[in-house]
Parts: C-alpha cells; structure tokens; sequence
C-alpha cells in the first residue's frame, strides 16, 4: 500500500546522488523539485556546489529540469543561472506535468529520474508517472505552510521507509 510513497533512492543532498548507478540504469535525465532540493524555500539564489554540481552533472551527459509547483517569476531566476528548461505551476503529484517534462526533454520515462524533498508532491507524483524517484533531505526547515501540514504525514511514511531503506540505497 505505501509502495507507491517510497523512493527508489533516499540520500541527504544532491551532491551524494549516486550518478555511476544511475548510469548503469541508463537513466539520463532529471526533474527536479525547486524548493528545498536545489534552493532553500523561496529563495532565487543557487548555493555553489549546487550550481557546480549541475555543471558536472550537463558536462556528464545528463539533462536537467525544473518541476515546481511555484509560479513562474522565481522558477525563471533559478532555472536561467542553471542554464536548464523549467515548467512551473506543475500541480504535482499530478502526472500530467512529469509527461510535459518528459516532452520537453525529448526523454523516455525508463530514462528519467525524479528529484525531490517530499513524498506527497515529487516521490508520488514521479510514482505515478513510473518515473524512477530519488528523495533527498530538505535543504533548510523554512518552507511554505501548507508544506508543514504534509511534512507531519511524511513523518508516518519516513518512519516505516526508514525501515526498508539504508539511506542512500533500497534494500
């Protein structure tokens, strides 16, 4: 039943996402969540090994997007410095958005791998979509409210992911 909440990945940043498995998988291409996976909540700035990693990650071969449930304007800061395509107002967990992306970046779902700091949005919606999830630890406890309501249910499924997974790998 909580199958469809569960990650196939749980690190604590983007930094420790283990790029060489994911190569093996033959996965190429990132949709990424925006607020506390690559900035801390609704900021417009890009810490610097952040915004290495994603250079390392473009000079790799790999293809990046953002995915954010934000309107536009700061989507569109971040997305530029990082020199990626973005799509805003996703509406996540819906799956209609990860398609787009998927669109956008010519890119097949066997190939693609979703990034994100929460289970309800990110890890359910790349889910549903039969995308390949990585959950990574939010950047910094500040976030929008209404964030704060589903991090006390998350609690519940980190309590029993926790159980299944060493963080960093599945059993």
């Amino acid at each position: 039943m909580f199958e469809i909440l569960y990650p196939q990945i749980y690190v604590k940043s983007l930094l420790e996402i283990p790029l060489d498995k994911l190569k093996e998988l033959k996965i190429n291409t990132f949709i990424l969540d925006l607020d506390n996976t690559i900035t801390e909540w609704n900021r417009r700035e890009v810490r610097q090994e952040i915004a290495e990693w994603f250079e390392n990650i473009k000079g790799q071969g790999f293809k990046a997007c953002i995915l954010s449930n934000n309107g536009e304007q700061r989507v569109l800061v971040v997305a530029r410095s990082l020199g990626i395509p973005y799509l805003h107002r996703a509406q996540k967990p819906r799956r209609r958005a990860f398609f787009q992306a998927l669109s956008l970046m010519e890119s097949q779902a066997a190939e693609t791998a979703v990034i994100g700091d929460q289970i309800f949005t990110d890890v359910l919606g790349g889910n549903r979509a039969g995308l390949y999830t990585i959950l990574v630890v939010p950047l910094d406890k500040r976030e929008f409210p209404g964030t704060k309501i589903s991090r006390c249910m998350e609690y519940f499924v980190l309590r029993r992911l926790r159980r299944k997974l060493v963080v960093g790998r599945r059993e």
